[in-house]
C-alpha cells in the first residue's frame, strides 16, 4: 500500500512537471515583440503605427478591438502591445466580470498606460459593459454608495489605460461598446507560407 501511494505521488509530481514544461515551452515559443510575430502583416503594421503615435503623444494607446476566428493570436498580440509599450498587462474575460464591482476592482488597480485585456468581450453583462463606457471615454467610473434615500454617487478617477477587447463574434457587440474602440482589427486565417514559417 505504501509503495503504491509513493508511486502515485511520483506520478502526480511528474504530471505537474510535464504540464509546467509544456506551459513554459508554449510561452517560450510565442513571439514577445511585433517584429517576431509571423503573419497578420497589415495588423502588425497598424499596431506599430498606433504604438508610435501614442508614444509621440505621451498618452496611452487608443483602445483596441481584435475580432476574428479563435486561435489566431488575439491574446498574444495584446501581450505584445503591453510589452512594446513597456507597461503592465492585466487580463480577464467577459464571463468572469459578473458585476460592476468586479470591473471597478481591476480598473482602479491599473497603472498609468497599462493594458487591460478582456477576452470574449462580447459576453460582458450589460451592467458591466455600461460601467465600462465612462472608463473608456473619460478614465473615470461612477460608484453608487449606500442604497435608497442615503445613496449618493461618487466619481472615481482612473489612470489612463488601454483596453483591448477580443471577440470571435463581432456582431454580438453592442454599437455603443464597439464605437468606443479607436482601433478595430480583423484577424484572418494564416496563409500556407505563414504556417510553414511558424512551424
Amino acid at each position: 500500500m505504501a509503495i503504491e501511494q509513493i508511486l502515485n505521488n511520483e506520478s502526480e509530481d511528474n504530471k505537474e512537471e510535464v504540464e509546467l514544461s509544456e506551459d513554459r515551452l508554449n510561452s517560450d515559443l510565442r513571439p514577445k515583440i511585433l517584429s517576431e510575430y509571423i503573419g497578420q502583416r497589415e495588423i502588425v503594421e497598424s499596431l506599430k503605427t498606433a504604438i508610435k503615435a501614442s508614444e509621440a503623444r505621451k498618452e496611452p494607446m487608443d483602445h483596441v478591438l481584435f475580432h476574428g476566428p479563435p486561435g489566431l493570436g488575439k491574446t498574444t498580440l495584446a501581450k505584445i502591445i503591453a510589452k512594446e509599450m513597456k507597461v503592465n498587462f492585466k487580463m480577464s474575460s467577459g464571463p468572469v466580470l459578473e458585476k460592476a464591482g468586479d470591473l471597478a476592482g481591476v480598473l482602479t488597480n491599473l497603472g498609468s498606460k497599462d493594458v487591460f485585456f478582456i477576452d470574449e468581450v462580447h459576453r460582458l453583462r450589460t451592467i458591466v459593459e455600461e460601467y465600462l463606457y465612462s472608463a473608456m471615454e473619460d478614465y473615470a467610473i461612477d460608484i453608487i454608495l449606500d442604497k435608497g434615500p442615503n445613496s449618493r454617487s461618487v466619481v472615481l478617477s482612473l489612470n489612463p489605460f488601454t483596453l483591448i477587447g477580443a471577440t470571435t463574434q463581432l456582431g454580438k457587440l453592442t454599437s455603443p461598446l464597439r464605437d468606443r474602440f479607436g482601433v478595430v482589427l480583423r484577424l484572418d486565417y494564416y496563409t500556407a507560407a505563414d504556417l510553414v514559417q511558424i512551424i
